[in-house]
């Protein structure tokens, strides 16, 4: 009966040094994660060596020691050790001060401020990249992706003290030019320590990963988000240099579009007729053919070089109507600026 009682509890032990040699054997197998976390107190004593160079008074040096001890309210945000790193560079420098107010009550993407405190080389590099982070950060956050990788895209997860907030916004805006080449091996470098960075960050970084790994260049989901990159910077008033190259890039993929399905088309027809010009019962090879013919071949108008003229009116509706049926509408804008320019080039149907 001892015996008996006793199972239970001897089955629990034996469960539970099978499920830790699993964990030890997964740990094992596990490839070790090419960046560190830092932590709070390897930058407060990098922060430290910077405050002793500055003149500050006691009051502010009181109040840059509540942000380290966790009792100022403006340090507890979503990135805690980013910001009171920023909260006391704010503290300690005017300049430093003034990008940080920004990034704290800006809610618009407006015209942006100079801020020259990130090219100065009387801050130390670190200083400069953290900074940069902050700005960055809130651009993503406001979809000014575009500008956020100007801060980001040259920074690594050594220069700054959430090098999980690093990875994750340039993953994010990279996701969004589309761009698959860079952004996935951010994601993966994200998810080597998803068990130590925020859930937010590994729960969106795997849905980026399952929605970019798909894609296909030149195909019709690549030239969607880039037309709604586009959309987007034309809403947020960006209409310059990059909204006219990604203008000129989705024109340049519908035409690469656009000829494939010419292709398809004009062999599908060629397989027709063929089919119909097939006799059902070939003539003997000792048989002369009757009939005589003018042996001219009908000619067919090959139109421009874009290869748009091979069509008939129906097939060339027909291709519009293939390339539009798995685009929003509000693209139709671009693309009838892409038959635009044909007629423009004198390419035109």
């Amino acid at each position: 009966m001892t015996i008996c009682r006793r199972l239970p509890a001897v089955a629990a032990v034996i469960l539970a040094l099978a499920a830790s040699a699993s964990v030890r054997a997964d740990s094992e197998l596990e490839q070790p994660a090419s960046w560190q976390l830092p932590d709070a107190a390897t930058a407060k004593a990098q922060l430290d060596t910077y405050l002793r160079d500055r003149r500050l008074d006691e009051a502010t040096r009181q109040q840059i020691d509540s942000v380290w001890a966790g009792t100022d309210p403006a340090a507890d945000s979503e990135a805690p050790l980013l910001d009171r790193l920023a909260t006391t560079l704010a503290l300690a420098d005017g300049e430093a001060r003034t990008l940080v107010d920004f990034c704290r009550t800006a809610t618009e993407p407006t015209v942006l401020p100079d801020f020259p405190v990130l090219r100065s080389e009387q801050q130390p590099t670190w200083v400069r990249a953290n900074l940069r982070l902050v700005l960055g950060r809130w651009l993503a956050q406001h979809q000014l992706y575009d500008e956020a990788l100007e801060q980001l895209r040259d920074l690594t997860p050594a220069d700054v003290v959430d090098p999980a907030a690093l990875l994750f916004y340039q993953s994010v805006s990279y996701h969004r030019m589309p761009d698959k080449r860079q952004c996935l091996p951010l994601v993966a470098r994200l998810l080597e320590r998803e068990s130590q960075v925020p859930q937010r960050y590994v729960a969106l970084a795997r849905l980026i990963r399952a929605d970019l790994e798909p894609l296909e260049t030149d195909s019709l989901d690549e030239v969607s988000r880039l037309m709604d990159e586009v959309r987007r910077r034309l809403e947020l008033q960006r209409a310059g240099t990059r909204v006219r190259q990604q203008e000129d890039e989705v024109l340049a993929k519908l035409d690469k579009l656009i000829k494939k399905i010419e292709q398809q088309q004009q062999q599908q027809q060629a397989a027709a007729a063929a089919g119909r010009l097939q006799p059902a019962s070939p003539a003997q090879d000792s048989m002369p053919m009757g009939g005589r013919g003018p042996g001219d071949i009908d000619p067919k108008q090959l139109g421009s070089k874009s290869g748009w003229g091979n069509l008939p009116p129906a097939a060339r509706q027909e291709v519009l109507q293939q390339i539009g049926k798995d685009l929003p509408a509000h693209y139709r804008e671009i693309l009838e600026e892409y038959f635009r320019r044909l007629a423009r080039e004198g390419t035109g149907p």
